[in-house]
């Protein structure tokens, strides 16, 4: 209605709008209708809307012109939780956007929805990464976020449709920010580098998360829409593309999920708002987070609204894109226990492991062996219950692995799951991932004057990293750290952008660490020694040591991570002849624990089975070992043997690197 005001000087015409509680219709909901989108045709759609507590909701978008109809007053169920409604005479194959506008004032998405329009961060995709992507509806008035629906959509064709999962004893996870590890930041581009990951020769991938966040610019960890692939990235299908070319290349593809929080822009935390918090009855969010870790707006886990979204959202990705596992963030997180202290966090907590109990056993009902990683850290009786139950856990050996290569001597026990009492080895050990340090860049900065030079780190990382996968049990390595990646975390801002540095590739001293690298992946993934449950290690001291024994094969690995030469005793447990592995060189070993005298950052493979011999000058240390009654000796010299050839690079263009492998 139209309104006017008049004072002494001024008169004042405007509009306004009043809206009365309509009549709800009740009726239940038809047959086979799940929450969110359901096409039922190419022209009609039954939109499902679980939103308990609320009086009346409207859908509203382009298919009425975004007003406010009573054609368009959804239905509500008996129970009162649900609203939906069915209409026809959509235009097969276009695209309508729409909102559900609760009690006449907040308008949201579909908390299910596949595809948004944002109208702050959509302009700034370019439309080579999003072809043709719809504008926002500037006659929308409510604003915020606005879900798309769209009829026979072609769908995607699955080159593989029956993808056998490496087995998580011998996974080795490549984790990897699409922002920053392709200069395009596209889904399809990352499809690009398979090249690249099979020589490196990783048999999984770990996207950080890549379902819509706020803004464009982020490491993921604002969640506001978990079935909808962000578009920053690229189309849905160029997603499904990235997951059908890794596993048509034996690589399986493992999503990183943010189910402790949400944003402002998630469907669940807009629609039960009040003032700058969640409102006190909402089925879904916290009012403030009982625990010391949050971002954003928390998730209360025990309700069973929250725990039910969930699962269809697990379902969901599993189903439909066809990935292979999830890491859980801070799954420390899903408590309602007030846990303000670390001592309090990490404390067990009954319900927690009910809750991650529930979600594992629920994904089980509909998939076997898919993977399920938690970022947990907490008490080791209740991380050793949830490894029980099945779940693989994050073995963070950060600040050891950068004290070694710094000179400063630390224990890689932590990656032995029997010194936690676990009966599987089922520790995710990494020795950097994103929320850690690089070691390059901590060494360089920060190491002891004796090892303070790139050639030097490079050649104790070899070290380390030969030690970290021997130790039984899945591993995970973060993108570049394969070849000294050493630029600062809080480069550009903690979670800022961070330069690719794939020129580092043409530098001779990191192309061998890369190199070593992949000669380590392919042992761990191909030989059933360094998957065994018979081994030992010894890792307190300077000179590190890990023996596997196996029916195939026994392995010693030893490494000095002293500053100094070092002799000690090794193992071999049986004389005989054993083999150099990255010489090849055959050394009969005469008495069951010789002395080997090792050089600083020196490490060596030994192995009781002739495997093919690497390319040579990987490591300096080549030179003839002799064997006394009580001695085996290095001379510690450098081989001439053959340069390395040049690692070709992926076949895409990286900060003016060469473009072809």
């Amino acid at each position: 209605m139209l309104i006017t005001i008049i004072s002494k000087n001024d008169t004042i015409n405007d509009k306004l709008a009043f809206i009365f509680k309509p009549q709800n219709t009740i009726l239940n909901l038809p047959p086979n209708i799940k929450d969110g989108i359901n096409y039922i045709n190419d022209n009609t759609v039954t939109f499902s809307f679980f939103a308990p507590k609320k009086s009346f909701i409207h859908l509203i978008g382009e298919f009425n012109d975004w007003q406010i109809d009573p054609k368009y007053l959804m239905n509500q169920t008996p129970d009162g939780e649900r609203y939906w409604l069915t209409i026809n005479n959509l235009e097969k194959g276009k695209e309508y956007s729409f909102q559900y506008l609760i009690d006449g004032k907040t308008a949201v998405g579909d908390p299910f929805c596949e595809k948004i329009l944002d109208p702050k961060f959509d302009a700034k995709i370019s439309a080579s990464t999003y072809p043709n992507l719809k504008l926002y509806p500037s006659e929308n008035t409510y604003g915020g976020t606005v879900s798309v629906l769209q009829t026979g959509q072609n769908p995607y064709y699955w080159k593989v449709k029956d993808f056998k999962r490496p087995a998580k004893e011998r996974l080795v996870i490549y984790e990897l920010l699409v922002r920053d590890f392709i200069n395009s930041r596209k889904y399809r581009e990352v499809a690009d580098s398979i090249v690249y990951f099979k020589r490196l020769g990783i048999n999984s991938i770990e996207l950080m998360p890549i379902n819509e966040f706020t803004a464009n610019n982020s490491w993921g960890y604002n969640p506001t829409y978990y079935t909808a692939p962000d578009k920053a990235y690229g189309t849905k299908n160029d997603l499904k593309y990235l997951i059908d070319k890794c596993h048509e290349n034996g690589i399986a593809v493992i999503l990183d999920i943010v189910f402790n929080h949400a944003d402002y822009e998630f469907p669940y935390t807009k629609a039960y708002w009040e003032g700058s918090q969640p409102s006190v009855d909402s089925p879904f969010m916290n009012q403030s987070a009982p625990h010391l870790y949050s971002v954003f707006f928390d998730f209360n886990h025990e309700s069973t609204a929250t725990q039910n979204y969930f699962d269809k959202v697990l379902e969901f990705w599993l189903k439909e894109y066809k990935v292979d596992g999830y890491r859980f963030d801070l799954s420390k997180g899903f408590t309602q226990r007030k846990s303000l202290t670390d001592t309090q966090m990490v404390a067990y907590d009954e319900q927690r492991i009910k809750i991650l109990k529930h979600f594992y056993d629920k994904i089980r009902v509909f998939d076997l062996d898919c993977y399920l990683i938690l970022e947990h850290f907490a008490d080791n009786t209740e991380e050793t219950e949830l490894v029980n139950h099945g779940f693989m856990l994050w073995g963070n050996m950060n600040g050891a692995a950068r004290n070694n290569v710094k000179g400063i001597n630390n224990s890689f026990s932590g990656l032995n799951y029997k010194f936690k009492g676990w009966n599987e080895p089922n520790l995710v050990g990494y020795i950097e991932s994103h929320d850690e340090e690089r070691i390059v860049h901590d060494a360089l900065n920060n190491g002891r004057n004796e090892v303070k030079n790139l050639s030097v780190i490079l050649e104790r990382s070899k070290a380390v990293a030969a030690l970290f996968f021997a130790y039984p049990g899945p591993k995970m390595l973060w993108q570049f750290g394969e070849f000294g990646y050493d630029i600062n975390i809080d480069f550009n801002g903690r979670t800022g952008l961070k330069p690719q540095k794939w020129e580092y590739l043409k530098d001779e001293n990191r192309l061998k660490l890369f190199k070593v690298y992949a000669e380590l992946i392919k042992l761990k993934t191909t030989q059933e020694a360094f998957s065994s449950k018979d081994f030992n290690e010894s890792s307190g001291g300077v000179v590190k040591q890990v023996a596997l024994n196996h029916s195939s094969m026994n392995v010693r690995i030893i490494a000095n991570l002293g500053i100094n030469s070092e002799t000690a005793n090794i193992n071999f447990e049986s004389t005989g002849k054993w083999y150099d592995y990255f010489t090849g060189k055959e050394i009969n070993v005469n008495e069951a624990t010789p002395l080997i005298n090792l050089a600083a950052s020196e490490f060596h493979i030994f192995t009781n089975v002739k495997l093919p011999t690497p390319e040579a000058n990987f490591v300096p240390w080549q030179g003839n070992f002799t064997i006394t009654a009580n001695e085996i000796s290095s001379n510690n010299s450098k081989s001439s043997g053959r340069r390395d050839s040049a690692l070709p690079k992926p076949n895409h263009r990286q900060d003016n690197a060469e473009t072809q492998w």
